[in-house]
Formats: C-alpha cells, sequence, structure tokens
C-alpha cells in the first residue's frame, strides 16, 4: 500500500532468544573434549556471525541418534533469518516443529519468515500458533498487514482494534487505521482518526507530514491542509512541512498562498527562495520574483530565473545584456536558456547577435521556434514598421 511507505514493517528484526539454546561451556572449559558443533554454531548465532554459524552446523552428524535435531533446525532456521535467506529458513523452522519443537516462540519465527516470503494465509495461521506471543503489538500489527495484503480490509481493521485493546498507550493502531482508510476512500473518517490519533499520541512533524500527504496525494486537499496548517505552527522549523504545505496550496492552484508559505520558510532556509521566487513568477507577481531573485546564491538558478522574470516583465534590454553572465555561468549550454537570450536580443532589435545564438540551436522545437523568429527578423529589416 502505497501509504505505508512513511513507517513501513518490511521485515520484523528478527529477536533471537539464544539463552534457551546456547551454553557458554563448549570446549573452553575441556579442550581434550570433541567439539561440540551445535553449542558452537549457537555461541556464532548470538555474536552475530549467521555465516559461521552455518558452517558449524554443517559439521553436525544428522545420523547420529543423539543430535538434537531440535536444536538443529531451530539454529539453523535463526541463522538462516538473519541472513534474509526466508525460503531456507522456513524449512529449516518447519523441520524443527516436525521433529518436536514445542515453544511457541518458533511460530513467532515462522510468521515473519512467511510475511517475508508474502505467505499472509500462512503468516497469520502461524500467529495464531504462537500462544502468549500473538498478543504482542507487533505481531498483532503484523497480523493486520497480513489480513490487508489478502484485501480482508475488515479482518485487518479489527486487528488493529484489538490492538488498541490490548496495548491502548500503542498509537501505532490507530495511526495504521488512519492510512487503511484513506486507502479504502474513507476519507472523512481517516481525518478524524489523523486528529484524534494527532491529538491522544505524541505526534511528531514527520506524523503530520505522513497523514497530510496521504490525504493530499488521494485530493482530499482541505483535509490535508487542516492537518498541514496545524504541523506548520507546531514545527515552524520543519523545512519538510512548509513544502508539503506550499504544494498542497499548489495543487489547488493556490500559487499566492504557496509562495507566501516558501518565502516565510526561506527565512530559514534561504535555499527555498528560488522556489518562492519561481512561483510568485508564475502567479504574474515578477517585480516579487525579482526582489526574491536578488538573494539567491546559487548563480547559476538565480540567472535563469531572473532572464525569465526580465522577459515576462517585457525588459528585453536588461534581459539582453545578461550575456556574458550567462556565458561565465556555463549556462548557454542550456539550449532553452540561449533560446531565451536570442528572443531578448530580437527583442532588442539586436538581430544579428541574436542569429549567432540561434545558429547553436539543436533541439527540434527550439530550432523550429529559431527559424520563426528568424522569419520575423527578415520581416523586420524589410518593413520595420511592423516591428515598432
Amino acid at each position: 500500500m502505497k501509504y505505508l511507505t512513511a513507517r513501513p514493517i518490511g521485515h520484523l528484526m528478527v529477536v533471537i532468544i539464544l539463552g534457551y539454546y546456547c551454553s557458554m561451556s563448549w570446549a573452553a572449559d575441556n579442550k581434550s573434549q570433541p567439539t561440540d558443533f551445535l553449542e558452537l554454531a549457537a555461541v556464532m548465532l548470538k555474536d552475530g556471525h549467521s555465516d559461521r554459524a552455518l558452517l558449524a552446523l554443517q559439521s553436525v552428524d544428522l545420523e547420529d541418534k543423539k543430535t538434537d535435531l531440535v536444536r538443529f533446525y531451530t539454529l539453523q532456521g535463526l541463522a538462516y533469518m538473519n541472513l534474509n535467506d526466508f525460503a531456507a529458513a522456513k524449512d529449516s523452522l518447519q523441520l524443527a516443529v516436525k521433529n518436536g519443537q514445542n515453544d511457541s516462540v518458533i511460530f513467532v519465527y515462522l510468521a515473519q519468515v512467511h510475511y517475508a516470503l508474502k505467505a499472509y494465509r500462512d503468516t497469520i495461521q502461524s500467529i495464531d500458533k504462537a500462544g502468549e506471543h500473538a498478543s504482542k503489538a507487533i505481531l498483532i500489527t503484523l497480523k493486520a498487514q497480513a489480513y490487508w495484503h489478502l484485501k480482508e480490509t475488515a479482518a485487518a481493521i479489527n486487528a488493529l482494534d484489538e490492538g488498541q485493546r490490548l496495548h491502548p498507550t500503542d498509537f501505532s493502531f490507530l495511526r495504521r487505521k488512519v492510512f487503511y482508510f484513506v486507502e479504502l476512500g474513507l476519507y472523512h473518517e481517516a481525518t478524524q482518526l489523523g486528529r484524534q490519533y494527532l491529538k491522544q499520541s505524541k505526534a511528531a512533524a514527520e506524523d503530520y507530514i505522513a497523514i497530510g500527504n496521504a490525504l493530499r496525494l488521494s485530493k482530499q486537499y482541505q483535509e490535508a491542509l487542516d492537518i498541514l496548517e496545524i504541523a506548520r505552527l507546531r514545527f515552524p522549523e520543519n523545512e519538510v512541512v512548509a513544502k508539503l504545505l506550499a504544494h498542497t496550496y499548489l495543487d489547488q492552484g493556490k500559487l499566492n498562498s504557496a509562495a507566501f508559505i516558501l518565502e516565510q520558510a526561506a527565512l530559514l532556509n534561504p535555499g527555498l527562495q528560488a522556489e518562492a521566487g519561481e512561483i510568485y513568477r508564475r502567479a504574474g507577481r515578477f517585480h516579487k520574483a525579482l526582489t526574491l531573485n536578488e538573494s539567491i546564491s546559487d548563480q547559476k538558478i538565480k540567472l535563469k530565473q531572473r532572464l525569465s522574470i526580465l522577459l515576462a516583465l517585457k525588459q528585453f534590454e536588461r534581459a539582453a545584456n545578461m550575456e556574458s553572465s550567462l556565458y561565465r555561468s556555463g549556462l548557454l549550454d542550456d539550449q532553452e536558456v540561449r533560446y531565451a537570450l536570442a528572443y531578448a536580443l530580437f527583442s532588442s532589435s539586436r538581430f544579428s547577435e541574436a542569429n549567432k545564438h540561434l545558429d547553436h540551436l539543436k533541439d527540434a522545437e527550439l530550432f523550429r521556434k529559431g527559424t520563426e523568429l528568424r522569419r520575423l527578423m527578415e520581416i523586420c529589416k524589410t518593413e520595420p514598421w511592423q516591428c515598432t
């Protein structure tokens, strides 16, 4: 689901409870004893060396009736999990169960493996077998996600409701329900739940951003604005909040509002001045855009924007006189900039200079425009009264 990228589950972090399986007494206490490769693998796994653990397990004699197969397959499954080889992990963990593993935590691991393999029905079944572990918040979330992927939306939401009931101080269930409702098109409910979540939880700027952007992408602009305006008041220094709020106004064609928000944000981050100036230019407030343009530190951005503003103001002489600055900054390598300069020179009746720049145009559309400009220059030469 696209809205869940703000706080994804991915595959859950594997919490390896090795104390149950590991004893540190192997070989260190008595080097004369033969190496216990199961113990060695357990130690390697505990120390985070899953690849080495698998190497140790390769030396275990599975034909020996004394070999603890439950422990062997459990350790092997955990090692494969840590190495993200989920198919192999599934096979090993299932063999552990087949050979008598009765610790319910094995089903926690299996649930994670099935989820990583997108076997969502098996994920749910494993969680249901996980005993007391099934009521843990992280597994309830996993179960809800599995139902969601199976498009069993009512079951997914019911799982989140159960999570809220069992873990009333964990607001992640409420947060996830907001995104489910957005995806289902229940925008009114999503907005109400979103406000409830933001009010009850210690919501960070990222929470406002995620919920506001989800509503924005669903074209629920007013609902998005309501949340993002609150975020702007709470987090006035957060650049992402300002930009998202501005772009939500842009989505509605409210250019002046968007430009003003970015202009205010630029007081803290001058890098936003160029974007604010560009939106003012698009809104037709050319003098305002020109004022902001003065403070832009990036010379290429500044000169390119300034050229477009001067052309919009029909101040062709000032635009044409930018030629040397455009050349020094390397902007004349940009064919659109070169055409814009040629147009400024044409409009200033500096035809020969304009022609030199038109000679460099290779882009098909700009070449066509250049040809039309040459035709107009010929008319201006033979019938100058038409160009006054």
